[in-house]
């Protein structure tokens, strides 16, 4: 993909903005341009990379400092905001317990169920009405991004609340994407790929007792530069669907990886009008199995 993405006056809110992966992103949209907005619970930590951005040439910064654990967390997001907001990214996410359903502390799991889904859907809620309204002041579309991740596509043994919790945000991305079309907003979920995250640190430590082979195999490859790979890729989508040449394309799941997705400008009508890259429910027919 080209370096030349023009983000140049957009203002992009990024939850979880000092993790790994949220201050690659914001790192990514500052290169194109764009104003940000970073959110996270710790200040020093937003500081620092705040003064690591003003290092290179952008637009301005605003930082956020908010546990969105709290009651009304998603409201006082939305109220230290202001009234400009032309791409909402839900990141923040926590990883949840590992381990069989009936062997997890429930109330670990019962919190990364509302950390990872419900929030972000109140988060989306929240950001609305201000997308909707900076996108009629600059005629320009509104963008949400909802973060993916593994699981949300195929059964995962012993990440079972992380799992649902992505399920039900890319189907709730999905419909919120047919709500808010015809507002100017267009909203995705993107798979980012495995990252040198907190997720796959944990899948290390947890070890061969709760994690199949391959989820090892692959947790120890994105500590090195697949995980810097996915990083880059992940975060230049993102930053595409920013742009006009990504407007139109809505209520997708994007696998940042697999997917060619710089091809969609070029195939929107013809994937607008399918329902290539979302969830849907196998029938006997769909392989070639004749079951009546």
């Amino acid at each position: 993909m080209p370096d030349q993405l023009d983000l140049t006056g957009r203002r992009c809110l990024v939850t979880g903005a000092a993790g790994v992966f949220g201050s690659a992103l914001a790192q990514r949209l500052r290169g194109c341009g764009a104003d940000l907005v970073l959110h996270g619970r710790s200040t020093p930590a937003l500081e620092a990379l705040a003064a690591e951005l003003r290092a290179t040439s952008g637009g301005a910064i605003d930082l956020v400092t908010l546990d969105l654990g709290v009651p009304d967390a998603p409201a006082m997001l939305m109220s230290a905001l202001g009234e400009r907001l032309d791409l909402l990214v839900n990141n923040a996410a926590v990883p949840g317990p590992i381990g069989p359903v009936d062997g997890s502390d429930f109330a670990a799991w019962e919190e990364t169920i509302r950390f990872n889904l419900v929030l972000p859907m109140a988060l989306c809620r929240a950001a609305i009405p201000v997308l909707a309204a900076t996108a009629a002041l600059s005629g320009k579309r509104g963008k949400i991004v909802n973060m993916s991740g593994g699981g949300a596509t195929s059964p995962r043994p012993n990440f079972s609340a992380y799992s649902t919790a992505k399920t039900g945000l890319v189907r709730f991305t999905e419909i919120l994407a047919l709500e808010v079309r015809d507002r100017g907003i267009d909203v995705n979920a993107v798979a980012p790929g495995a990252l040198p995250s907190v997720m796959t640190r944990n899948i290390l430590n947890a070890g061969p007792e709760l994690c199949a082979p391959r989820e090892l195999e692959v947790a120890a490859q994105a500590q090195g530069e697949a995980g810097a790979a996915a990083m880059a890729r992940a975060t230049e989508l993102i930053a595409w669907l920013t742009t006009p040449a990504g407007d139109g394309v809505t209520g997708k799941l994007i696998a940042a990886q697999w997917d060619p997705w710089p091809e969609f400008g070029r195939l929107k009508d013809a994937l607008n009008a399918s329902d290539v890259y979302t969830l849907r429910r196998i029938l006997p027919a769909d392989r070639g199995l004749d079951w009546s």
